[in-house]
């Protein structure tokens, strides 16, 4: 069982900070997560360099998300079981003090919420995911030719999956 490999509050060696001014989350990803999707998010994970941006364990049915170098959670994730044995976030809590992270548009936190768990948890390639990031952070930031290993490398510490560097690739070739 992956219970005793699961990453704890205790697993860190710098202090983590719970959110400060937890905010609901009007839109959660609605994804349906196997048992053993579910099993796998329990596990945690444990940033092994300052190239990894998050750090994630459960406590009970709640997925803490923090960020590996302050250590301010920015996502608590409440997680149901649905009928069949998935699970699902049934809701979910946003850091709101612009001091420690400032949220962007609710399809935007939805998305890196969605987006941490599928890439860092889980280990997905998330190549539209991360796509739509990139169009959102584009145009947030007002720059269409941000580069897309720019944008997810800072919103989530790894690299891309080699299927979206081809892509877009081929997308700024045609343009």
């Amino acid at each position: 069982m992956i219970n005793d490999e699961c990453a704890t509050r205790s697993s860190f060696f710098s202090g983590l900070y719970p959110l400060s001014a937890p905010r609901p989350m009007l839109v959660v990803p609605g994804r349906i997560w196997s048992g053993d999707e579910w099993a796998r998010i329990r596990a945690g994970h444990v940033s092994k360099g300052s190239g990894e941006k998050w750090n994630a364990y459960v406590e009970g049915d709640v997925l803490h998300l923090h960020r590996s170098q302050t250590g301010y959670g920015i996502y608590n994730a409440f997680f149901g079981p649905t009928e069949g044995g998935q699970w699902k976030i049934t809701h979910a809590l946003i850091e709101s003090d612009g001091s420690r992270y400032l949220p962007q548009t609710d399809e935007y936190d939805c998305l890196v919420l969605e987006l941490v768990i599928s890439s860092i948890l889980l280990k997905e390639p998330s190549d539209e995911l991360r796509s739509v990031l990139t169009r959102l952070t584009r145009e947030a930031a007002g720059v269409p030719d941000m580069p897309s290993d720019v944008v997810q490398y800072s919103i989530l510490g790894v690299p891309q999956s080699p299927s979206t560097a081809y892509s877009d690739a081929a997308t700024a070739s045609t343009s």
